[in-house]
């Protein structure tokens, strides 16, 4: 098992005071959610950590060790999925995903992921945005980082993508940790064992949907 560790996130635009102090711990075989309105700093988080976007102050540990910020992506410690696409839109699936898979056996536990041969020889600009979040997060899965980043995993995909990507989410979870934010908090609360919420820029836990209605996150 290992753990990670993130203390003192700070960041500013300005003179706005984006996040404070944020901490927070994560272990491999967890998935935490991070909630939060658009604005909140979910993204920006995600970011700072795997070093796309500079952080104010951030602390990253993995067991006893700290991390520069500039060896997570070197050391393959933290896979992130960003909002965006990142696949060439040209290439067909079973040509896109030994770019991500260099062994045969994981190549094929991304080809016989169950759904894919629905859409093997599609090309990845051509397929719907549920088939594209799912395949994004097989292959992002299939390396062999300890922790895994997903910036809204779920929003705006078809019923079905969705419940094989939170098939998925638990099935990686037995060798990873998770962190992933979305706002479509009821399949988050489904698959996370614990989450937190940011809010004028502080970490707020969250327990159950109640506390995000208290919150102000969600209505009643």
């Amino acid at each position: 098992m290992k753990q990670l560790k993130i203390k003192g996130v700070y960041k500013s635009f300005g003179k706005k005071n984006l996040l404070e102090d944020i901490s927070f711990e994560l272990k491999t075989g967890e998935i935490l959610g991070v909630f939060g309105r658009n604005g909140s700093g979910k993204s920006s988080l995600l970011k700072m950590i795997f070093g796309t976007l500079p952080a104010n102050h951030i602390q990253i540990k993995i067991d006893s060790e700290i991390i520069p910020v500039s060896e997570i992506i070197p050391r393959q410690l933290i896979s992130y999925l960003p909002q965006d696409s990142f696949l060439p839109k040209g290439m067909t699936v079973r040509n896109v995903i030994p770019l991500f898979c260099d062994e045969e056996e994981k190549q094929n536990k991304v080809f016989y992921a169950p759904g894919v041969s629905k859409f093997d020889s599609v090309k990845v600009g051509k397929l719907s945005l549920g088939q594209l979040r799912y395949l994004e997060i097989l292959l992002i899965g299939s390396l062999d980082h300890p922790f895994l980043m997903l910036d809204e995993p779920f929003t705006m995909l078809e019923p079905l993508y969705i419940e094989l990507i939170k098939e998925l989410l638990l099935k990686l979870k037995e060798q990873k940790g998770i962190l992933l934010t979305d706002h479509y908090y009821a399949h988050v609360l489904e698959v996370t064992d614990a989450n937190f919420l940011l809010k004028d820029g502080i970490k707020q836990d969250i327990f159950s949907k109640k506390d995000l209605y208290e919150n102000g996150y969600i209505s009643s």
